[in-house]
């Protein structure tokens, strides 16, 4: 059986999730605690790292970008990475700017200072990160709403692993309340949207021991 190796709150491991679903190819899920680093899952991906994807002929595939590539191109009758070459160029800008820029300035500063460090017994969160982090997420949301507000969906006319890149990391910051979707109205229209879609429900109905969740964060309506 093909096998996802994943953390539930990674954004990365997340978006691979997502695409599964989107593509609806079957999968088990098994967590990883990566900073234990089981000489089992090293042999997997020496960088011990999550995800990991392994494919019942063998094949071992890590990196969530490198996951979605393989993806679309072994199983592409729901492409997520568009059709033409502008689509696909601009799907990929976007996913880069997500798993990017919108890592490095917010997940980066919230998800890991108040959820990571934690796990990994590495201090209390720093009070400059966060400070930095809710300061960044306004203008990424505002960002976000302009394209959902000019396009049918991120990218262009169809949902794309651009809206599955920042749906997968708005959903983790989500899950520990630290998105303010009053901020901007057209990135809440679009994630109400986007978390209606059946790929979305394991992700919602999924709970982290010892972290509970806003009570709207399952909620399709808001």
């Amino acid at each position: 059986m093909r096998v996802l190796y994943h953390h539930p709150l990674s954004p990365h491991c997340r978006k691979v999730r997502l695409a599964l679903q989107e593509k609806r190819i079957p999968f088990d899920l098994r967590a990883e605690r990566i900073w234990e680093r089981r000489q089992e899952f090293l042999a997997l991906n020496p960088a011990g790292t999550v995800p990991v994807l392994t494919e019942e002929s063998g094949l071992v595939l890590a990196d969530s970008y490198v996951i979605c590539e393989y993806l679309d191109e072994a199983y592409p009758d729901t492409p997520l990475l568009g059709r033409t070459h502008a689509e696909r160029a601009e799907v990929r800008r976007l996913v880069a700017w997500f798993d990017g820029k919108f890592n490095d300035e917010v997940t980066r500063n919230l998800l890991h200072e108040k959820q990571f460090k934690r796990m990994l017994n590495r201090g209390n969160p720093d009070g400059s990160a966060l400070r930095a982090g809710y300061a960044n997420i306004k203008s990424h949301l505002e960002y976000l709403g302009w394209l959902a507000e000019t396009r049918s969906w991120l990218a262009g006319n169809s949902l794309s692993l651009a809206d599955l890149a920042a749906a997968a990391h708005l959903s983790s910051l989500d899950y520990i309340g630290d998105v303010d979707w009053s901020q901007s109205e057209g990135a809440k229209d679009w994630y109400a949207r986007i978390k209606s879609r059946p790929s979305f429900r394991p992700l919602l109905n999924e709970r982290i021991s010892g972290v509970t969740p806003p009570a709207h964060y399952d909620d399709l309506d808001f």
